[in-house]
């Protein structure tokens, strides 16, 4: 049984009706993905907001300078976070940029399940417990759990990055939830 094909649950605006720069990086994503991510689409109703979600966006997942983080590591925080939170649209499309970014189908498919199943060195368990910990419990997370991630080699620049992470895509699931927001359907059988 197909997932329904709607991409949110609010109107959206025509494509052809969008302004230049979105649509040149909508070209730009056809170029690279082979798709026009549906979030990205969901942000078209409000320019000003997809201009900003998506400099963020690629500033805090895609950008290599600004942080120690690896990709990988912020994509399974990422999915981590998503599955505390059940988001269908974050656990399909970036559990298949880990299972892409690891080349280990199981291993995306274990962090969107259950990330403790996952045979993970004590470094990136302790960074997971605690994506996990701030979205389900933020007002238990203190010094303790801010030492633990310094414990197995953490920064404080690094421990930032992680809360920057976990933030956004506690956002972006309330989002994808609000508007009821489908993932691109060709996420599924990515890199399996």
């Amino acid at each position: 049984m197909p997932q329904p094909d709607h991409i949110v649950r609010i109107p959206l605006p025509d494509q052809q009706d969008l302004d230049a720069d979105i649509l040149k990086y909508f070209g730009k994503c056809t170029e690279k993905l082979g798709l026009i991510p549906n979030v990205l689409r969901a942000y078209t109703g409000h320019p000003a907001k997809f201009r900003t979600f998506t400099a963020f966006y690629n500033l805090l997942m895609l950008d290599e300078e600004t942080t120690r983080l690896s990709k990988l590591e912020r994509e399974m925080i990422a999915v981590v976070v998503s599955s505390a939170n059940r988001c269908y649209y974050c656990l399909v499309a970036h559990g298949e940029a880990v299972r892409e970014l690891s080349g280990d189908p199981q291993l995306g498919e274990m962090m969107v399940m259950n990330y403790r199943v996952a045979e993970l060195d004590p470094r990136t368990r302790a960074m997971l417990d605690f994506a996990w910990n701030l979205t389900l419990s933020p007002h238990d997370v203190g010094e303790l759990d801010r030492q633990l991630l310094r414990d197995v080699g953490f920064s404080d620049a690094d421990i930032f990055d992680i809360c920057d992470v976990v933030a956004f895509f506690n956002y972006s699931n309330r989002m994808a939830h609000g508007l009821d927001m489908m993932p691109n359907a060709t996420y599924h059988g990515a890199h399996r």
